[in-house]
């Protein structure tokens, strides 16, 4: 696995993730928090698609983070940071989900607030993302899992395996299933059947 290189997206610190990790378990009050911005952004789309609501996934990535930063003193550094973060927090989502089916709860309405009007072009693919967004949620939560993993974030079958602590082989059926119920749903988008 990939690490990131130095100062990733301009922060300007010349450590790498594993340097990070050492920092903040040795106690640099800061070393934590750069970490995180660092990869943000990819933690927050893997707890958006794995969730179920935009709401579970901010509260599941908080409570991943509050795990990593406690856990930290406990990463092996034979593994790649990044890896490590995105099992914690795909773990954390799994964890909320399982909760939320034993007790459901009811959304808020959306209230007062409305979003601005925008081109078709970006409400077509604000359409095409719920939609694939809801048939990932239809997903049992092990073929989500690899899904996200494997084919949206890019990981291979191997990383991914030891994110989730299964064989390869488990990994490659929950993937081959997991896209047939994607396609079975999903059909409807490819673009020769928008034509007819």
């Amino acid at each position: 696995m990939r690490e990131p290189a130095t100062g990733v997206d301009g922060d300007g610190d010349a450590r790498s993730d594993h340097e990070l990790i050492a920092a903040h378990v040795a106690g640099d009050p800061d070393a934590f928090g750069i970490l995180i911005r660092r990869h943000q952004a990819h933690l927050w789309v893997i707890a958006r698609r794995t969730s179920a609501t935009t709401e579970d996934a901010a509260d599941c990535l908080q409570e991943a983070l509050l795990s990593a930063h406690r856990m930290a003193s406990g990463f092996r550094h034979d593994a790649a940071v990044r890896s490590w973060l995105h099992r914690i927090v795909v773990n954390a989502c799994l964890d909320r989900i399982r909760r939320n089916r034993s007790r459901p709860a009811i959304p808020l309405g959306e209230g007062e607030h409305q979003e601005p009007i925008e081109p078709r072009d970006r409400i077509a693919a604000a359409e095409t993302t719920m939609a694939v967004e809801h048939a990932l949620r239809e997903l049992p939560l092990d073929q989500r899992a690899a899904i996200v993993a494997v084919d949206m974030h890019g990981f291979s079958v191997s990383e991914t395996a030891r994110m989730l602590g299964v064989p390869e082989g488990t990994i490659k059926s929950r993937c081959a299933r997991g896209r047939l119920r994607l396609a079975q749903q999903l059909g409807y988008l490819r673009p020769s059947g928008n034509l007819e």
